[in-house]
């Protein structure tokens, strides 16, 4: 017997192609099927239905975890459990349609205003504290580096230039020792509102942000307690400054061209 081809025509290099082919292939479908635990919505662009929840094609099984720090345990998926569909926007005439904002848009939660419903809780360090908190709070002594300008004390001003207040005081994150916020003092006794850091222009001549107006600053959504921050009020913060970048102004909603 002559001539014997166990393969064929394949060689080490094309099994190899197919054997790393299929490896993708299957490593796609089970990230694809894993993402479903953090409550993906399968459901209709339109009517907000949704596309079942027990094919094995396409969800998971559920799985517990547990939290730390005795904060319980959490099941996913949470089947069809999601958030409602957002009721202050134009209806959508086909699919895809992108959301018109009906009100206030930095608050609407829709588009560059979106959030996550995080828990309604402060973010907790190894130790289990809260992880952000005013410097007023903290043990330990906390300074600005002596090149670097300290906010506490400077007006602040919204992209317009319009004066919303005075920085009073920083709030740091205890786990990464870093500046998070800065705590805001509004003018007219209006209460006081969180800043990101990373929206704002600390100089020596006060703090400013391109994110929104002076008069738009004091509609920042607030804290309940005057000392810590939760996850949730996060988001709404974050995205409030965040949506400014395409609403703040009517200008900056229109097409550059």
């Amino acid at each position: 017997m002559t001539n014997v081809h166990l393969v064929g025509g394949l060689d080490i290099a094309e099994l190899t192609f197919f054997a790393f082919f299929l490896f993708f292939l299957g490593l796609v479908w089970y990230l694809r099927g894993e993402d479903r635990r953090e409550g993906y919505p399968v459901e209709d662009d339109l009517t907000g239905a949704a596309h079942g929840g027990n094919e094995p094609l396409f969800f998971k099984p559920p799985k517990t975890f547990k939290l730390p720090h005795g904060l319980g345990e959490v099941t996913t998926p949470t089947a069809n459990e999601r958030d409602e569909l957002p009721t202050n926007v134009l209806p959508r005439a086909w699919p895809g349609e992108p959301l018109d904002v009906v009100g206030d848009k930095l608050t609407s939660g829709v588009g560059p205003a979106s959030i996550a419903q995080r828990a309604d809780r402060p973010d907790l360090d190894m130790h289990g504290q809260p992880r952000i908190v005013p410097t007023r709070v903290i043990s330990h002594p906390v300074s600005v580096h002596q090149n670097d300008v300290d906010p506490r004390g400077l007006p602040v001003f919204g992209l317009d230039g319009g004066k919303a207040g005075t920085v009073k005081d920083l709030w740091m994150d205890r786990a990464e020792s870093c500046l998070r916020y800065l705590e805001v003092d509004l003018e007219g006794g209006a209460g006081t509102i969180l800043m990101p850091i990373t929206m704002a222009e600390v100089s020596r001549g006060g703090v400013m942000t391109d994110a929104i107006t002076g008069a738009q600053i004091a509609g920042v959504p607030r804290t309940k307690s005057p000392d810590q921050v939760t996850l949730l009020e996060e988001e709404k913060i974050t995205a409030y400054f965040g949506a400014g970048y395409l609403w703040a102004t009517p200008e900056r909603a229109e097409p550059l061209i």
